[in-house]
Parts: C-alpha cells; structure tokens; sequence
C-alpha cells in the first residue's frame, strides 16, 4: 500500500509508529466528535465555495446552524476554520470627498443613533463607484432601513448626478408612501441640493447630514458599501468578470437581492434583514 508515492512502512518508520499502530488507528470506531467535526467541516467547506469566501466565522456560524439545523457556538466554527485555513475577504478603500459649495445644509439630527425601533423610522442613503474593464463606471445610489439594515431602494447609473439621487427617492417613496423617516446623509452635492430638499420637504420628511469629513457619522451605509464591494465587486473583479456597465449591474443587484434575503446578520441573530422583519411583523 501507498500514499502519494511513499510506502506505509516508510511513513510509519519516519513517524516511529509500528504498522500494525496504523492499521489499529485506522480500523478504530471514530470518535462522534470527530465525525460531527468533519461534518462541521464539510458544511463550511460548501457555504465558503457557494458564498465566494465572503462570510467570517460569525456569518459562518448562522450559516452552517441554519444548514445543519443546529446550535454550534462561534468559538468552535472559528477553531474549525482555522484549522481548514478559511479566512474572510479583506474590506478595502477609503471613501474620497470632494469638495463642492453646498446650496442648503442640515444639522446632525440623527447624531450616530442608528437603533430604529420601528420600519422605515430611519433611512441612511448614500451613492458609490464601480469601475468595469473597459472603464465604463456604474454609480450605486441606495437607501437602508435602520430598523433591519434591509436595502429600501437603489438605482444604478452612469453619472453621479442630482437625477440618480432623486430617483431612488422617488422609488423608495412609491413603495412606501405613508413613510416619514428621518433621511441621512453625507453631505454630498446631491443632497445639500435644493431639489433634493423639495423632495423631502413634499413628503414631509426630516433631513439630517454628517459633519464635514465624519463618514463614520453614515456608519451603516458605509458598512453595507464594505460587503458589496468585499465580498462581492472585489473578488470578481480579480477574476476579470466586470466586463462592462451591464454585467456590473447585473452582478451587483444580484448581491442586493441576497443580502437584503439570504445574508445572515450577527444582530439579528442568523437571520436576513428581510427574515428579521418579516418575522418582527
């Protein structure tokens, strides 16, 4: 008998066991421990493949005990990880600011308070960048609910402009039109503008900005900016997958629509922000 070219007498001669040891350990009924480790094991194995290796060993957790219907705690998916050599992607990228006159201002209302007792009680918005290979850029323009950090509404497009901004409102309005959140922000030039403020203003919505230069100030949504682009845009940009504009957009509004359905989130215990509020309601 051999493994991978060496004989068993030699590897147990180097490893000092007779084998006869060998055919014992091997023959031997295994520990139920280490039969449920391996299926452990396994599990993490498929979900690391099936999720692009975005989840760490807390999302891995919910993940494995929602497939296995399970309670493991997070400390032994993290030995087991470890153990495997699995590790979640890297968040990467500052944001840049740049500098603009603003038309109209607000204070800091919502001042880092980002526990939301209630549905759309508290509406974060923001908008980012993609780069594709032919250097064509999507813009993402998106709204997140406090409450659930569920994804209310988003549009894609090819300027970072007023109209991007104003039609995800709109949409995020039609869906919930008796909504009267209180709306933050940065203080990018699409929302100090005056159209903007119309728009809230008609639906009778309270504005509030960041301070100059305090991203930390819209944390959540510049959270949720780190997952797409960790677990999503920047691994499949190495893979040369971003073609153009269109498979951008494609890629992306498939990872909003796992996020806000399938993503497990530590606060809320496993489940998926649209999970969570389905099971609040």
């Amino acid at each position: 008998m051999h493994n991978e070219g060496y004989a068993i007498s030699e590897l147990c001669h180097t490893a000092g066991i007779s084998r006869q040891a060998y055919y014992q350990y091997q023959k031997r009924p295994v520990p139920h421990a280490e039969a449920e480790n391996d299926t452990v094991a396994s599990t993490i194995a498929e979900i690391y493949v099936e999720t692009d290796g975005i989840y760490g060993y807390r999302q891995m957790c919910h993940a494995v005990n929602k497939a296995l219907r399970t309670g493991y705690n997070r400390k032994r998916i993290y030995r087991l990880m470890t153990r495997m050599g699995l590790k979640s992607v890297t968040r990467i990228k500052k944001k840049q600011y740049v500098p603009h006159t603003p038309q109209q201002v607000a204070e800091n209302v919502l001042n880092r308070d980002f526990h939301a007792a209630h549905v759309n009680e508290k509406w974060l918005t923001d908008v980012t960048e993609f780069k594709a290979l032919n250097g064509e850029k999507a813009y993402l323009s998106a709204i997140i609910d406090l409450y659930d950090n569920s994804i209310v509404a988003y549009k894609f497009g090819r300027s970072n402009n007023n109209q991007l901004v104003f039609d995800t409102f709109t949409s995020a309005i039609q869906k919930h039109p008796q909504a009267t959140p209180l709306v933050h922000s940065d203080r990018g030039f699409q929302y100090t503008s005056y159209g903007f403020k119309k728009i809230l203003d008609a639906q009778q919505i309270q504005q509030s900005m960041s301070r100059v230069g305090r991203c930390i100030d819209n944390g959540p949504i510049e959270a949720f900016w780190g997952k797409i682009k960790s677990e999503r845009f920047h691994i499949r940009r190495k893979q040369k997958y971003y073609a153009d504009y269109q498979t951008i957009i494609e890629d992306i509004t498939r990872y909003i629509e796992f996020y806000n359905h399938h993503r497990p989130q530590h606060k809320f215990k496993g489940l998926s922000p649209l999970e969570f509020r389905a099971l609040a309601a």
